[in-house]
């Protein structure tokens, strides 16, 4: 079964709107693994706009299922990660200012940055996931600096499923196979909803966990957090 990891992301931009701690983020982290979370993912950045460094730490202390560390790995971002240890750190390209990842690495070109990089962490214990398009050769990239793992960015599938969804998974597809030849393991976020999970979960071979964050809360606000995470967790189901 597909696990789930849930980006807080949003939450504590909700909580860092008043200055207070009110949602408290410790709190409904603990709350998501009750209820059916299988992790817990936060992006934090240089400007703390939504998560803290204080609060990676504060989670690390008490997140009994899987701590998952995303985010550009600039001195300061290695140096948290090796700090804290979680059970993984997913590797983006963003720049500080990006409001949210918009595509993935193109490693060839950072082969011997992103090798330097994975090599530390895997020092520290840290199992590496590198954020990357759908295409056989950034997955074989990937595995040639010593990724453990890749996430496919799934804007484009989520942007391409309302349309055609065969034609949207397929890349997803080529690629996930490519990994499982090459002994990479296959992750995925970005954009994933409830109207297009399912599919993506019942068709994308040797997935082993998406990262939901924002449309995952959208959808808390509707149906509160409780349904929210059953139903995502039903879509990530095995087929009968």
């Amino acid at each position: 079964m597909t696990r789930l990891s849930v980006n807080i992301n949003k939450v504590a931009t909700l909580r860092n709107a008043r200055g207070e701690n009110n949602p408290d983020l410790v709190a409904f982290a603990l709350h998501c693994e009750k209820i059916g979370a299988q992790g817990i993912t936060v992006h934090p950045r240089p400007d703390e706009r939504h998560i803290r460094r204080s609060d990676v730490y504060d989670l690390k202390s008490v997140i009994a299922t899987e701590f998952n560390i995303e985010g550009y790995p600039s001195e300061d971002f290695l140096r948290l990660v090796e700090d804290v240890r979680p059970a993984q750190a997913t590797l983006v390209p963003d720049r500080p200012e990006q409001l949210t990842s918009s595509s993935g690495w193109d490693v060839a070109p950072n082969a011997d940055f992103l090798r330097s990089v994975v090599d530390r962490l895997h020092k520290a214990g840290v199992r590496v996931s590198i954020f990357i398009a759908a295409d056989p050769a950034q997955v074989k990239a990937a595995k040639e600096v010593g990724a453990d793992r890749v996430e496919l960015y799934t804007k484009p599938y989520a942007d391409a499923y309302a349309d055609n969804p065969a034609a949207a998974i397929a890349p997803f597809v080529e690629a996930s196979l490519t990994a499982r030849e090459i002994g990479v393991g296959m992750n995925a976020g970005h954009d994933l909803s409830l109207q297009n999970l399912e599919y993506f979960n019942r068709n994308m071979p040797h997935l082993q966990e998406v990262s939901i964050g924002h449309a995952l809360i959208c959808d808390a606000i509707y149906l509160g957090i409780d349904e929210t995470i059953r139903r995502y967790r039903e879509c990530l189901a095995p087929a009968d």
